[in-house]
């Protein structure tokens, strides 16, 4: 569905314990098998090995680090894959809490000089008492993920909360590389939306085009 909409990747959530739409090492690689768009594989909080296992078996196009892995496995994993590796970064939602912004450039430079290829930066949020590292349904402080962007030598994705409705905005203001979203073209969590996809493919097609 994403690729006959137009994405220009497919994400395919793999063995992560809190989404619903995190699925199996073998059915990410059946997936990856049956589209001609490069698939980019978050994980979480996985060991080198496993990653390296993964990547081995789904051979996707990126994998994105949704966790906690420090700069260091980021680097390590650079020198060990064939592929690219992404890393997520995460604000509060709203406009209400104010992030670390020092803190994260640290992050941004560490993982940077770490070999990162992109960054994510995404929403972290508690949903049904669960802490949730995107996948929230909520947008961040645009303003403040737009300076993050800017600052960015590599690379920036903006994620979180992103739909039909909002993503000319989202582009507009953040200019980000790229935009990533999940429960923004769902019906319900897990379940892709034809009509909510093409709405959204629609409004991003004539963001490129002007």
């Amino acid at each position: 569905m994403a690729e006959d909409a137009g994405a220009d990747y497919c994400g395919v959530v793999v063995e992560v314990p809190f989404p619903e739409r995190s699925v199996s090492i073998d059915a990410a690689a059946e997936i990856a098998r049956q589209i001609s768009i490069p698939t980019v594989i978050p994980v979480f909080n996985r060991s080198t090995d496993w990653v390296r296992r993964a990547v081995e078996l789904i051979r996707p196009s990126a994998v994105q680090l949704m966790g906690h892995e420090s700069p260091d496995e980021l680097h390590q994993l650079k020198h060990q894959l064939s592929c690219d590796v992404w890393k997520s970064l995460f604000l509060p939602p709203g406009t209400g809490d104010k992030p670390d912004v020092e803190g994260i450039h640290v992050e941004m430079d560490a993982y940077t000089r770490a070999g990162a290829d992109a960054l994510l930066f995404d929403t972290v949020a508690v949903s049904r008492g669960k802490v949730r590292f995107g996948g929230t349904g909520k947008t961040s402080d645009w303003d403040v993920a737009a300076k993050l962007i800017a600052a960015s030598t590599i690379p920036a994705f903006l994620s979180g909360g992103i739909r039909a409705e909002n993503a000319r905005q989202a582009i507009e203001t953040v200019h980000p590389y790229g935009i990533d979203l999940c429960s923004g073209v769902e019906s319900v969590k897990g379940s892709r939306d034809a009509r909510k996809l093409e709405s959204l493919m629609d409004v991003v097609g004539k963001s490129r085009r002007q």
